[in-house]
């Protein structure tokens, strides 16, 4: 007889802030798990016998009984699912913490991922949602884990999701969901750009829209001309696009023909920083945030903590703490 799934033993592969998360979502449930690590003092290890100290664990290593007796494996992101302790184990259930997260939120996903950009358009989106009055939630990869998002009052998620998570992603369905750019990273984890490639566009599975960088390929699904969309560019945007317009020595950031905002009004320096500010809005567009709420947000944004992150101004000099 299959088991049902509030009688699945699940093993949690690797603590530190994603294992935590899966412990207290499996605590709060009163499931039936154990825990491993293959680090002999890893981080959150005090905070796990706090939160359940009756949870099985093994440290330094992954253990083979606690993986053969379990019906699901919640890998950690930090753990490659070609590690080779858990590949024997590929024909069970294997997931992350985003797959988990999604497949039990109830309200609308906005998934964000990329190779740069991602935190900060991450942190843009939300303020942004917050401006307008909605109940969001804004974690994933940045700042809380997904599975700690969970509540019965928000209106609406927004995750910043990495490929490692993407890897055990498999029924994501956001709302909308955006790649805002891929370039050659992670080549320690991945055996070529392929993979990495391969990785990052699990983030638009059954995704009902998606915003697109027009200039960059690599961060366009197959077929996308198919896919509910919206384009952002550097370019000068065609109808229903997000992009830059010059105008004398104005450059402005446009929807079609329309200019929203001099982008000497942002506090965010930098062509990559517009580009974040023009993904942000063809998100929040879609999830029917006011623009006036919107255009206020991206005026008085300083940039995320340690990058290019405005201070102020001086003497007409503008300071930016570009320490990380």
């Amino acid at each position: 007889m299959e088991l049902l799934a509030t009688d699945r033993h699940i093993a949690v592969v690797g603590l530190g802030s994603t294992g935590l998360s899966c412990v207290r979502h499996l605590t709060r449930r009163g499931r039936s798990f154990s825990v491993m690590d293959s680090r002999r003092t890893p981080p959150g290890l005090k905070e796990l016998r706090e939160i359940n100290p009756d949870a099985p664990l093994h440290l330094g290593g992954f253990d083979k009984a606690m993986l053969d007796e379990a019906d699901e494996i919640w890998l950690s992101p930090g753990v490659p699912l070609d590690h080779p302790d858990i590949r024997p184990y590929r024909d069970k259930p294997i997931r992350g913490d985003i797959d988990v997260f999604a497949r039990e939120a109830k309200a609308p996903i906005v998934a964000i991922t990329g190779s740069n950009g991602k935190s900060t358009v991450t942190t843009l989106v939300g303020e942004m949602a917050q401006a307008a009055g909605r109940e969001v939630r804004v974690g994933g990869n940045l700042g809380i884990p997904a599975l700690d998002l969970l509540d019965e009052r928000a209106d609406l998620y927004v995750l910043e999701v990495s490929s490692f998570q993407l890897e055990t992603t498999y029924q994501l369905g956001a709302e909308v969901a955006t790649i805002l750019n891929l370039s050659q990273d992670h080549m320690d984890r991945y055996p070529d750009m392929l993979a990495y490639h391969r990785a990052k566009l699990r983030v638009f599975a059954n995704c009902r829209h998606a915003v697109l960088n027009r200039d960059d390929m690599l961060a366009q699904p197959p077929m996308a001309e198919g896919l509910s969309h919206t384009w952002f560019t550097a370019r000068a945007p065609g109808p229903g696009e997000y992009g830059l317009r010059q105008e004398g020595a104005t450059t402005w950031i446009c929807c079609g023909r329309e200019a929203l905002l001099d982008v000497s009004e942002l506090r965010m320096a930098g062509m990559h920083n517009w580009l974040n500010a023009l993904a942000a809005l063809a998100i929040a567009a879609r999830i029917q945030l006011p623009l006036a709420d919107c255009l206020g947000v991206l005026r008085h944004f300083r940039g995320l903590a340690h990058r290019t992150e405005w201070l102020g101004q001086k003497h007409g000099v503008t300071y930016y703490n570009d320490s990380k």
